[in-house]
C-alpha cells in the first residue's frame, strides 16, 4: 500500500467531503455527515445552526446541509485543519489536529473539556479525532497521520503534541480519539487522567 500524507487546504475540500460521506462510515452512515465539526462550532453556533435547521423545514436533509455549509465555511477560513491520508490515490484516513487554542470544546462534557483544556502547557497541537474507513483499519493509516501531525509540529515550533483517548474496556466504534496505544507507539506519555480520559503529550 502506497500511502501519502497531505494537509487539508480548501483545494482538497472536495476530496474531505466526499470521504465522510461515501468512504468513512460505511459501517455507521449515520455519521457520514458529522464533518468533524463539534470541536470547532461552541454553544452559541449550536443554537445558530438549529436555528437554521428548523427554518428550512427540519429534518436530517436540512441538518446535513447545515452541517456540510459550516464544514465548508470552517475549511475555506483555516478553522477546521487536519491531515489526509491516501492509500494509492484514495482518501481512506483523516486526521483533526489544529492548535491546541484553537478548538472550543474536546468533548462534549464541559467537564472533560475543561480538564483538557487546563492540562499541560507551552504551545500545543492538539489532536482531536482519528476516522479510517474500515476496509483501512488496523494497516497503520492513523499511525502514519500521526507521525506527520508530529513532524510538523515540531517545524512549525510547537513544543508539544497532545491527544485525548479514552482508555477502553472492550471496542466501541465511537472511539474517534484513537487508543491509548497508539500515542504510546509514538512516544507519548499519560501526563493526567480523568475518569477515562487521559492526556498523552509528547514534547518536541
Amino acid at each position: 500500500m502506497n500511502l501519502e500524507i497531505k494537509q487539508l487546504t480548501p483545494e482538497l475540500a472536495g476530496d474531505y467531503f466526499d470521504f465522510h460521506e461515501n468512504r468513512a462510515f460505511t459501517d455507521h452512515p449515520e455519521w457520514s455527515h458529522c464533518y468533524c465539526l463539534a470541536f470547532c462550532m461552541d454553544k452559541e453556533d449550536d443554537k445558530e445552526m438549529s436555528r437554521e435547521v428548523k427554518a428550512s423545514g427540519g429534518g436530517r436533509d436540512a441538518l446535513h446541509r447545515a452541517l456540510k455549509t459550516r464544514a465548508e465555511k470552517f475549511v475555506a477560513n483555516g478553522v477546521l485543519k487536519g491531515y489526509l491520508a491516501y492509500a494509492d490515490g484514495i482518501l481512506v484516513g483523516w486526521c483533526n489536529a489544529n492548535d491546541k487554542a484553537v478548538y472550543t470544546r474536546f468533548d462534549f462534557n464541559e467537564e472533560i473539556t475543561a480538564f483538557i483544556r487546563n492540562a499541560g502547557s507551552g504551545r500545543v497541537k492538539a489532536i482531536n479525532c482519528f476516522c479510517i474507513a474500515p476496509d483501512y483499519r488496523g494497516k497503520g493509516v492513523a499511525s502514519a497521520l500521526l507521525e506527520r501531525v508530529c513532524e510538523d509540529a515540531k517545524a512549525d515550533g510547537y513544543t508539544a503534541v497532545e491527544g485525548y483517548p479514552r482508555l477502553q474496556d472492550k471496542y466501541d466504534p465511537f472511539d474517534y480519539t484513537g487508543p491509548a496505544r497508539l500515542y504510546e507507539k509514538a512516544g507519548f506519555s499519560k501526563i493526567a487522567q480523568h475518569e477515562n480520559v487521559v492526556v498523552m503529550r509528547k514534547e518536541l
